[in-house]
C-alpha cells in the first residue's frame, strides 16, 4: 500500500503545511469512495466519525436498528487498516468479558502453576460497542474507564491498549425498557454524539438495489498506523487564533445558566427557558480539536468560526442537560443549539459594552 502522506514536517508551521493539508484532504476522498463502496449516503456521519479519530476521541453513534451503524463502523475500520473488535453489549455483560482476565495455566513439564492474562475484546484498534446501553453501569463503567486511560490494569497489572484505540459505541434511542441510560459524566468522555438519520429516497433505492444483487466489493486500507499518528498530530498543531477559541467559549458558557455571561452579552431566551445544566470544560476542547479536524478536512489550514458551528451540534448535543419545560414543549438539544449559534455574536462584547469601552477610549 502506497504511502499517502509521506511528506510531513516536524513543525505543522512551516513550508510544507499545506502541502500536508492537501495530502490529508486527498486521504481523505480516497477514504469517502472506499467507504462508499459498501455505505449509500451517510457523509455527514462519516465526517464526524473520522473527525473522532483523528482527535483522538470517541463517538456515540445514535440511531434506530436497521441503519448499518455496524457496517458503517467495520468499514471504517478496513479503510483505515486497524485492528476492529465487536463487543455486544448485553445485560449479562461482565467487565472482565471486556477487559479480559487471568487464568491458572500448568506448565505440562514441571507440574507448576502460574496466572497467565487473556486479553479482552477491548485489546483491539477500533472498538464497536454495540448498544452500550443494554449492559449494567459497572461494565459500562470498564469501558469507559479504558476510554479514558488506555489501559486496563487486572490483578494489579497495568495493562496498555494499543495505539491507536477508539471506542465507537451505538444506542437505539427509540427502546427503553430494560436499559441502562448512561449518565452524563460519561456521556461527557465521548466527543461527538453522532445521529444516524433515515436514508432519502435515492438512497434508499441504491441501498435495496446493492442488498438484493449478488456483490463481491472489497474495501481497500488507505490510511496506514503510521499515517494516522501523522495526521492526529497535524490536527493538535494547527494553529487557532485566540478569537476563534472565544467564540467556542462563548457558546459552551452561555449553556452554564447560573453564571454571568462575558462582555456583557445577553444569554438566548431558549438558553435560558429550556437548559437545566450546561456543558464542561471538556467541550470547549472538543469544539476547538474538531474544528481544526473539520478544517483540515476540508483541505484549509486557516480554523474559522464557521468550523466551530459546524461542529458544535455533534459536540455540545449530549453535554446539555434540558429540564422539564423543555420535555413538556418537546424542544430538543439540538434546536437549542441552533438559537444559540442564531443569538451568539462572533465578536465577544455586546454593543453597549463595545460603545462603551469605544467611548473609554476617546
Amino acid at each position: 500500500m502506497s504511502d499517502p502522506l509521506s511528506a510531513s514536517s516536524p513543525s505543522i508551521v512551516s513550508a510544507g503545511a499545506e502541502q500536508a493539508v492537501a495530502e490529508v484532504r486527498s486521504a481523505y476522498e480516497r477514504l469517502k469512495t472506499e467507504i462508499h463502496k459498501i455505505i449509500v449516503g451517510q457523509d455527514e456521519v462519516v465526517e464526524q466519525m473520522l473527525m473522532c479519530i483523528l482527535c483522538r476521541g470517541h463517538g456515540l453513534v445514535v440511531g434506530v436498528p436497521g441503519l448499518a451503524k455496524t457496517l458503517l463502523i467495520s468499514t471504517i475500520a478496513k479503510t483505515l487498516s486497524l485492528g476492529f473488535s465487536r463487543i455486544q453489549f448485553t445485560p449479562d455483560l461482565m467487565p472482565t468479558d471486556i477487559t479480559g482476565t487471568e487464568v491458572i495455566e500448568e506448565d505440562k513439564a514441571t507440574g507448576t502453576r502460574e496466572l497467565r492474562f487473556v486479553k479482552g475484546p477491548i485489546f483491539s484498534n477500533v472498538i464497536l460497542a454495540d448498544e452500550i446501553n443494554r449492559t449494567p453501569p459497572k461494565t459500562q463503567a470498564a469501558l469507559l474507564e479504558a476510554m479514558q486511560e488506555r489501559h486496563v490494569t487486572i490483578g494489579g497489572v497495568q495493562h496498555n491498549l494499543p495505539s491507536p484505540f477508539f471506542v465507537l459505541a451505538t444506542q437505539n434511542p427509540i427502546e427503553q425498557e430494560g436499559t441502562y441510560p448512561l449518565p452524563e459524566a460519561q456521556l461527557d468522555r465521548f466527543m461527538f454524539m453522532i445521529q444516524i438519520s433515515y436514508p432519502g429516497a435515492e438512497e434508499e433505492l441504491e441501498i435495496v438495489r446493492r442488498s438484493t444483487t449478488k456483490r463481491d466489493v472489497q474495501v481497500q486500507a488507505v490510511l496506514s498506523n503510521a499515517d494516522i499518528t501523522r495526521v492526529q498530530e497535524l490536527v493538535r498543531q494547527t494553529p487557532v487564533a485566540d478569537h476563534v477559541i472565544r467564540y467556542a467559549l462563548r457558546l459552551v458558557r452561555a449553556t452554564r445558566i447560573k453564571e454571568p455571561m462575558d462582555g456583557g452579552l445577553k444569554r438566548p431566551q431558549i438558553v435560558q427557558d429550556y437548559v437545566a445544566w450546561g456543558a464542561g470544560p471538556r467541550a470547549s476542547e472538543y469544539l476547538v480539536l474538531a474544528a481544526k479536524a473539520k478544517a483540515i478536512l476540508t483541505g484549509s489550514y486557516h480554523v474559522t468560526p464557521d468550523h466551530i458551528r459546524e461542529v458544535a451540534r455533534p459536540v455540545l448535543r449530549h453535554r446539555i442537560l434540558t429540564n422539564f419545560n423543555a420535555e413538556a414543549d418537546q424542544v430538543t438539544s439540538d434546536q437549542i443549539i441552533e438559537g444559540m449559534l442564531k443569538d451568539i455574536p462572533l465578536e465577544g462584547l455586546s454593543p453597549e459594552a463595545k460603545k462603551q469601552m469605544d467611548t473609554v477610549m476617546r
